[in-house]
């Protein structure tokens, strides 16, 4: 069917760059849809060099340009795209664009040595419609004779180091429509997420992690099946009562495991956040897979992280809670207290720290006022009470009744060989989830460090159940060695390997 044109206005909508913050901001550039715009002036700046206040605007513009400062524009809820072909042929979409680059007099590029700049300053934007539509761009410069009145014709546009007088840049742009038929409006973010250069490995990256997992399976399952077995049926070769009695491994602590762990309090405050963690983790893993997320929605899965944490105070003043009974604790309202304030309360610290030297330095990534009061609000008004309700159902449940009855009297800990001590069981509890981990933790943050989309939720989600998978393998079986070493402050080194 064809598609039926209309004429309409529209506008830019661009990233506001302001010393306090970030915030999308409709711009004043208007185009009428299925018009083609050549040329089309949108102002000219004047910079006096002579003038302290214009040469350091200046300074600014060129000091931005060598640090790759981007533009980033929004037509139809869609970032305008720069794409170019890279050296393997293949093309490559970045959802912004530079808004200059530094160049020497040969024209190299080369930071080491400055001399001119070319400023982008006209713009084309093919605009490519199947019932919505999707933005390419191509970015030329132009140096205008008639600043007043541009041709966008002529040698690029340059700011020199030794620029002299007063400077005339012009702002320009051209618009072109092209209908495309064969986009569908599902589809219309693939153009941009299939040339990310990360979308064909991910495979590789799966396999690895299941290797990891079911090498850990395999030595779990071998390792206890064989010991366990071996240990019961020495037991049941025992004739006499005092052989009985001369009991080895892991059975000689049996009645230490469940003793009280010194730092109870702390270690059930962190149980209690580890789970609220744990689960608004799945959840917004699993909404973002299921397409819910997407990169049309800005902002949604932090959002959705964030709500999901607030609403999840209830399970972790409840695990806190048990846990702190089960180790005969008996102060509740430093407990609930703690695990409503610690853990969020470091977090927040650390946050808001970060956010004053961002302020200091004039960033336009500082989180504003406002919000962070939001967050304040959410935090103690939802957050603090939901925690105090799941305390409330936690500590009026009964006590854990552990399995074996608790000594008395403690046993002695024996002398430690060096792979038996916490320490290097704890480095190796974290090295193997790393190894299942560690290629799309390198995805993620290089998506973040260069300004790219990350969208492999699906295989994101399928790594976190592995994770999952290897951490509870890893404590099962460094825990286990670690009774057989007969050393019983289990508890703090159990969570400290699952850490």
């Amino acid at each position: 069917a064809d598609v039926e044109w209309k004429s309409q206005k529209c506008s830019f909508w661009w990233l506001k760059l302001s010393p306090s913050t970030i915030r999308v901001m409709a711009d004043k550039i208007l185009f009428t849809f299925n018009k083609k715009e050549t040329c089309k002036p949108v102002c000219t700046k004047t910079y006096d060099t002579k003038k302290p206040e214009d040469k350091q605007k200046l300074d600014f513009l060129k000091k931005s340009m060598l640090l790759n400062y981007q533009h980033h524009w929004i037509v139809d809820n869609m970032p305008v795209t720069w794409c170019y072909d890279v050296e393997d042929g293949q093309r490559f979409c970045n959802p912004g664009f530079p808004i200059g680059c530094y160049i020497t007099e040969d024209g190299r590029p080369k930071d080491a040595c400055v001399i001119n700049v070319r400023l982008t300053n006209d713009i084309l934007i093919a605009l490519l419609v199947k019932q919505l539509s999707f933005c390419v761009f191509s970015s030329h410069s132009y140096k205008h004779t008639h600043p007043d009145s541009p041709d966008c014709s002529g040698v690029p546009m340059d700011i020199s180091n030794k620029a002299n007088g007063e400077v005339k840049i012009a702002y320009t742009y051209s618009v072109s429509f092209q209908e495309e038929k064969n986009i569908r409006w599902a589809s219309r973010w693939d153009y941009i997420l299939e040339s990310m250069p990360h979308t064909h490995i991910k495979w590789f990256s799966i396999m690895n992690s299941l290797v990891i997992v079911l090498f850990l399976s395999g030595m779990v399952a071998m390792i206890m099946l064989r010991t366990l077995h071996k240990d019961i049926a020495r037991y049941n070769q025992m004739d006499s009562t005092e052989d009985a009695q001369e009991e080895f491994g892991w059975k000689l602590v049996h009645g230490d495991i469940f003793r009280p762990p010194r730092k109870g309090m702390l270690l059930s405050v962190f149980l209690g956040s580890g789970t609220q963690i744990l689960i608004m983790t799945f959840v917004t893993l699993f909404f973002a897979c299921l397409g819910f997320l997407s990169p049309a929605n800005r902002g949604a899965l932090m959002t959705c992280a964030v709500v999901l944490w607030v609403l999840l105070g209830t399970p972790a003043g409840y695990v806190a809670a048990r846990f702190y009974k089960s180790f005969g604790g008996e102060k509740w309202k430093t407990n609930v207290l703690l695990t409503s304030f610690l853990c969020p309360g470091i977090v927040f610290a650390d946050f808001f720290i970060m956010n004053l030297i961002l302020w200091g330095e004039g960033s336009s990534a500082a989180i504003p006022f406002g919000t962070l009061v939001a967050i304040l609000a959410l935090w103690f008004c939802i957050s603090v009470p939901l925690t105090f309700i799941g305390a409330y159902f936690g500590f009026k449940k009964n006590a854990i009744e552990h399995p074996v009855r608790t000594n008395q009297i403690p046993r002695q800990i024996p002398e430690q060989s060096f792979y038996t001590k916490p320490l290097p069981g704890i480095i190796m509890g974290g090295i193997l989830p790393f190894g299942c981990i560690f290629i799309q933790l390198f995805f993620i943050l290089n998506s973040i460090w260069s300004h790219q989309m990350y969208y492999m939720f699906g295989f994101l989600f399928l790594v976190f159940i592995i994770l999952v998978i290897t951490c509870s393998e890893a404590t099962i079986l460094l825990c286990y060695f670690h009774l057989c070493a007969e050393v019983r402050n289990i508890h703090q080194y159990s969570y400290l390997v699952l850490l």
